[in-house]
């Protein structure tokens, strides 16, 4: 018995990761070049940025304010505070908005779905401006929102002044936090991102089709939405799925809709073609069952609390290695929530791709008495 013991407190073990076959890996070029102020592209599983350029600094998010916009729409959706077929009433402040327009009329009534919808494919100011007054109660309660989620994101470069995106000094956001608000949308309301697939829609007798072109263009983009201000310039977040690899770019100020579209375009075409994303292991799998001292169980299984997802060269997958060791010695009582070894993710040369940390799978509670007495001796030998 002495001889499993040790063996459970040293463990430590080497994992083959489960692809077919091994390849060279395809050098990986510089990003493109491309004609917009600031971009990122990443991806939306691994949230590892490919590519980008002035990520960081501050820029007019003109009409990509209408995500964060939406964002707030689909929390109240998603906490029954609102239902797609509610009536809003659209208010003068609301009707009177200027630039992009869904076309409601000041005292009516509109379905939040239609709203919703003009905001996302027309980027309606009126119907974002309709749905901020609804969800928030005025245009200033619901702006709140707007910088509370904002700060929950951890969108540190932002800050919201309206719920349209006309131009403001205090209104700013960065192609990171862009990103950054783009993959919450796709990640937490997967039923509502559907509409920025929509590439038409009609309302009040006035149809239009979305601005994005990528949409007609590219068969794997799925979304995401378009923003311009004089000032802004041109703006483009598009989202594209190949393959079930998911990347988001974001590209602001370009200087024309041809030059969004064609610098998105580079950039998830860049990203597709230098990288792949896989998968090392699922939240919850059990990566070793190491001995653990004073516990009613002898071992105890030990994994990562989320799946383990990377982004690496195209043809590097097949050559990661990953290893795996706990702290000694493992001493119960053990909550599930804490740390208690790591999982190491290395390239072919050795270099260390990721660190991950491991958790026992579920709460690990002391033995009886006698256990606890037992292994109290056995540990002074150790």
């Amino acid at each position: 018995m002495l001889a499993s013991l040790r063996f459970g407190l040293v463990l430590c073990a080497s994992l083959a990761l489960p692809f077919a076959s091994a390849h060279a890996a395809m050098p990986i070029p510089k990003p493109p070049t491309i004609p917009a102020r600031s971009y990122i592209v990443l991806d939306f599983q691994s949230t590892k940025v490919l590519a980008e350029e002035k990520a960081d600094e501050r820029m007019e998010p003109a009409s990509l304010t209408k995500l964060m916009t939406a964002y707030g729409v689909f929390k109240a959706l998603k906490d029954k505070r609102l239902k797609l077929r509610d009536p809003v009433s659209i208010s003068e402040l609301a009707a009177r908005q200027e630039g992009s327009l869904t076309h409601v009329k000041a005292g009516t009534q509109v379905p939040a779905e239609v709203l919703v919808k003009g905001m996302i494919v027309q980027s309606g100011n009126d119907a974002a401006m309709a749905l901020a007054e609804h969800v928030g109660g005025s245009v200033a309660g619901f702006v709140a929102l707007m910088n509370e989620y904002a700060r929950q994101l951890h969108m540190n470069t932002t800050h919201f002044e309206n719920p349209n995106g006309l131009p403001n000094p205090n209104h700013y956001s960065s192609a990171r936090d862009l990103a950054v608000l783009s993959l919450a949308i796709v990640r937490e309301f997967p039923e509502y991102y559907k509409y920025y697939g929509l590439k038409e829609f009609s309302w009040n007798n006035v149809s239009q089709v979305n601005r994005n072109g990528l949409l007609t263009r590219d068969p794997s983009v799925d979304g995401i939405k378009t923003g311009h201000t004089e000032s802004a310039g041109y703006c483009l977040i598009a989202s594209a799925n190949r393959d079930g690899m998911r990347l988001v770019s974001v590209v602001l100020g370009s200087p024309s809709i041809k030059g969004r579209e064609d610098a998105s375009a580079a950039l998830l075409n860049y990203g597709f073609a230098f990288f792949e994303t896989v998968k090392i292991k699922n939240g919850g799998d059990t990566v070793l069952k190491p001995r653990v001292w004073k516990s009613a169980e002898e071992f105890a299984g030990v994994g990562p609390l989320q799946d383990i997802v990377l982004t690496v060269g195209r043809g590097e997958a097949a050559s990661l290695k990953t290893s795996a060791k706990v702290k000694e010695p493992l001493i119960a009582p053990l909550p599930r929530r804490q740390a208690v070894g790591e999982l190491t993710v290395s390239s072919a040369n050795g270099d260390v791709v990721a660190r991950v940390p491991l958790y026992p799978l579920k709460d690990v509670p002391e033995g009886d008495l006698r256990i606890r007495l037992v292994d109290k001796v056995m540990l002074w030998f150790e």
